[in-house]
């Protein structure tokens, strides 16, 4: 779930920052008959954005669709061990695999919009693959036969319940594969889709977008609330075949709005992707590897004696000076004989780019070493999510003398705490930090994203001393198999530093994205995030992997027991925490050397941090 908060929090502050998204594009044209003698032409001028009328159905679409995928999610771990019967670690590892994997599908989305289907079809087969594998995954949890058999809570404990069938296991594979879809084309999509139904050039319209971001946060938010509270507590307390049930139905009311709004929608369509002219850069500085730059040593000079083609005019762009960073990608702009036509344009774009292509592609190379030390940061809320529900199994959870909260519900302290610190953060510590730095917004971008990297560390000693009180505990009551008599709230300091690091680290690194990518690849900013988020779950996964097998063997349990009090999380929790510490040195590193977008090469001094 704390993926999907994370994905959300990017759409919005990606389209929200996304100048392109808010200039009036190319409509396609509709309300043609045959016979009629208007124009396409003509109706492509005459018909305007519908606006709030649109809205209904989009807003429905994404909150309906936001229950639905969230509560599948945020208790799959849970639902994996309590009615696949898999192992702990296993199950950990199954459900990093299904949230990478889902978190990297956006960049696929995006790109078969951009280029190809356009935000309506990509959303369209995305609802259609959503609602399949969430139909998949009711069918699972109703029909005996789809998965094992049910087991006692004793034999549940001691890990001897039969396991699932390959049959079983391939169902829920494909099962999961769908919702990998689904979640690809609705993320990068859904919000922009949306921005498509507004003229921004218009006051009427702009003031309609305002009003339009307000209420897609306020129905994500609650939307993203209800599943992890009352669709979670229905699977774990009732039954999970009604608990899927309802996500799957909420999924089918969904899909129905969205269709609802066909004959109201603006559609625009795909412009091409972006991979293609940074691909052209690369070949064109290969092919003229051979060749001396002018003034090599001078980028005012050299700049003069390149080409710079014509730049695409549109809303916010701005125009890049030539850097001498990378400076072997600036062969790809020497001018060559018989390489420009008589109008100025490039007679092969694979040959010649433009200073401008140059310098996007750049920007692209500064942000990568940036965007790597973020997937640590994501590793380490990862663990905590996932074994956090593991941990308040043996747990008190109870909430006076008769209610439980469920093992999946626990991640919304974090949730809690991102959404109470984003405030207090934008109202007291920037006014604060202002005083101090000079700097408008109190910290810079990277400034930013450093200091949730450290809370991020801290997090994870704190939980590993967290685990280690929980582990003696239940030994000292319980044995082995023993619960601890200790309150599961025991896990909120940890949690709340959790939602707060996310507040700095991960909410930076999104406005970073949308400030320092070039123009024309906004789309691409908000897959980078999610690719983040992938990368986490990867590097998760085989982290569980490689430490389950060295720390263990030869009669001695290793770290990633499945049984977790016989286990040693907290040896786990800190190893995280050391990792997480080297990661801060190294994004110190790439700060200092990082080159903000636009800054001339003659301004370039000094640390960022």
């Amino acid at each position: 779930m704390k993926s999907r908060m994370r994905s959300w929090l990017g759409s919005v502050v990606s389209c929200v920052k996304c100048s392109p998204f808010l200039e009036q594009q190319p409509l396609e044209p509709k309300g043609v008959e045959e016979g009629d003698s208007t124009t396409l032409e003509e109706v492509e001028k005459t018909r305007k954005p519908a606006g709030w009328k649109c809205v209904p159905y989009i807003i429905g679409n994404e909150t309906f669709e936001r229950v639905a995928s969230t509560a599948i999610t945020a208790n799959f771990t849970v639902y994996l061990v309590k009615q696949f019967h898999m192992k702990q670690v296993a199950a950990a590892n199954a459900s990093n695999i299904f949230v990478g994997t889902t978190n990297f599908a956006p960049l696929l989305g995006a790109f078969l919009s951009d280029a190809y289907w356009g935000r309506f079809r990509t959303l369209a087969y995305a609802c259609v693959a959503s609602l399949v594998g969430m139909l998949f995954m009711t069918l699972i949890s109703s029909i005996p036969q789809l998965h094992p058999p049910s087991c006692s809570e004793s034999l549940e404990i001691s890990g001897q319940c039969a396991g699932p069938s390959h049959e079983q296991i391939g169902i829920l594979i494909l099962a999961m594969a769908l919702l990998s879809l689904g979640a690809g084309g609705v993320r990068p999509c859904s919000l922009p889709f949306g921005v498509d139904q507004f003229d921004g050039d218009t006051e009427h319209g702009r003031r309609g977008l305002i009003s339009f971001f307000n209420w897609y946060y306020c129905t994500s938010t609650a939307a993203v609330v209800v599943a992890m509270t009352a669709v979670v507590f229905v699977q774990d307390s009732v039954s999970w075949a009604i608990g899927f049930s309802i996500p799957t139905g909420l999924m089918a009311v969904s899909t129905v709005l969205f269709f609802l709004g066909t004959r109201s929608y603006i559609y625009v369509p795909p412009g091409g992707s972006v991979f293609s002219g940074v691909a052209q850069v690369f070949v064109a500085a290969i092919r003229k590897r051979r060749l001396q730059l002018p003034a090599a040593e001078d980028a005012e000079a050299q700049e003069a004696q390149l080409y710079h083609g014509e730049i695409k005019k549109s809303k916010g762009t701005m125009k890049l000076p030539l850097t001498l960073q990378f400076r072997c990608l600036n062969k790809a702009a020497i001018k060559c004989e018989k390489d420009i036509k008589g109008d100025g344009s490039p007679v092969n774009p694979w040959r010649l780019c433009s200073v401008q292509q140059v310098e996007e592609v750049k920007c692209l190379l500064r942000i990568i070493p940036i965007w790597a030390s973020g997937i640590v940061c994501f590793v380490a809320l990862a663990q905590q999510w996932t074994f956090a529900a593991l941990q308040s199994f043996t747990m008190d959870r109870h909430i006076g003398s008769h209610f439980q909260v469920p093992p999946g519900s626990f991640g919304i302290i974090a949730l809690i705490a991102l959404t109470l610190f984003i405030p207090i953060y934008d109202r007291l510590i920037v006014p604060i930090a202002r005083s101090f730095t000079g700097i408008e917004s109190g910290l810079t971008l990277l400034q930013r994203q450093g200091v949730g990297l450290a809370i991020s560390v801290s997090s994870m000693v704190v939980a590993g001393l967290v685990e280690e009180k929980r582990r003696r505990s239940a030994l000292t009551h319980g044995g082995a198999y023993g619960a601890a008599p200790l309150s599961a709230f025991w896990l909120a300091p940890q949690l709340i530093l959790m939602g707060i690091a996310e507040a700095f680290n991960a909410v930076g690194q999104i406005e970073f994205y949308n400030r320092q990518f070039p123009e024309q690849m906004q789309s691409i900013a908000g897959s980078l995030f999610y690719c983040s988020l992938a990368g986490a779950n990867y590097l998760s996964s085989i982290l569980i992997t490689v430490v389950q097998n060295t720390t263990g063997g030869e009669g001695r349990p290793g770290w990633l027991d499945n049984n977790i009090n016989v286990g040693r999380v907290d040896y786990f929790y800190y190893l995280i925490a050391v990792m997480g510490a080297v990661n801060l040195l190294y994004f110190l590193v790439c700060a200092h050397f990082y080159r903000y977008k636009g800054t001339p090469e003659i301004k370039q001094q000094g640390a960022e941090i």
